[in-house]
């Protein structure tokens, strides 16, 4: 995760180096260029592939489509698992007893397109990955390619034995953000509609008797998942919360009602 988190740095620095090498480039004084542009930059307002003109005053932004490529909407929080409405975990599901402070969310999306009524209003739809990882407490396995979610319990010690879920997510976003201040930020508000589609489930032990090994199934985890998010923040860096109205597994009957809850940071949005 450590080395996730620096690369994640220094993707953001380099492609905000680079989309202002691109305004410096396209820079006019007087002259509107009529052109299809291609940007790649963090945030909802760097990338776009459109046919709008392309002038050097940008505070006011004509409506039009957009698409682009993007790395925006980087995700990084804990995770819960609610059961039943309730955050205390039933007899059901204890063996998923998990250390809070270690579970954690992380995902962002890296493909966007959308519609701008105006500079403070557009709706659009992405596309990235999200990933959940659960740091379970209890020294179990989870089970592969069985009926229904099942756990064996082992007489190893795991100095970590976490249990994640891969997911292909589809946000609609609506997407307000406020005039621009004096510093140059704006309060921005962003919430919509999510679908999650199931690329993976893995089980990850390290233990001093077996190393470190890795287990890949599905787990059981809902393969497509629906949800609700909101965004909000000030300037580049805010504040994000995600429900899932879906259980998170299917056919194990014994985890109905479990479902997801993540909150965090969230940048370039």
């Amino acid at each position: 995760m450590k080395r996730l988190i620096f690369t994640i740095i220094i993707c953001i620095t380099a492609c905000a180096v680079f989309a202002q090498t691109t305004a410096d480039s396209t820079h006019t004084d007087s002259v509107t260029k009529k052109k299809v542009h291609v940007k790649l930059g963090v945030g909802d307002d760097a990338p776009s592939v459109s046919n709008e003109p392309d002038t050097a005053y940008h505070a006011h932004k004509a409506p039009g489509f957009s698409f682009g490529v993007t790395f925006s909407r980087i995700d990084l929080g804990f995770a819960t698992l609610i059961d039943h409405g309730s955050f205390t975990l039933s007899p059901n599901n204890q063996f998923l007893s998990y250390r809070q402070w270690k579970t954690s969310n992380f995902g962002f999306d890296l493909v966007q397109f959308g519609y701008r009524f105006n500079s403070a209003f557009k709706i659009y739809v992405s596309g990235g990955f999200d990933w959940t990882h659960i740091r379970l407490r209890n020294d179990i396995t989870i089970q592969r390619n069985t009926p229904v979610l099942t756990y064996t319990e082992d007489d190893i010690n795991y100095s970590k034995n976490r249990f994640s879920s891969s997911y292909l997510r589809i946000p609609l976003s609506f997407y307000y953000r406020s005039h621009e201040d004096a510093s140059g930020n704006h309060f921005r508000l962003v919430a919509g509609p999510e679908i999650g589609v199931l690329l993976n489930g893995r089980v990850k032990q390290i233990s001093d008797e077996n190393g470190k090994q890795k287990f890949n199934d599905d787990y059981h985890f809902t393969r497509l998942r629906q949800g609700v998010f909101v965004r909000m923040g000030y300037g580049l860096m805010g504040i994000y919360a995600k429900y899932y109205f879906t259980d998170m597994f299917e056919n194990s009957p014994a985890q109905e009602g479990l479902k997801n809850f993540s909150f965090g940071l969230t940048v370039g949005f």
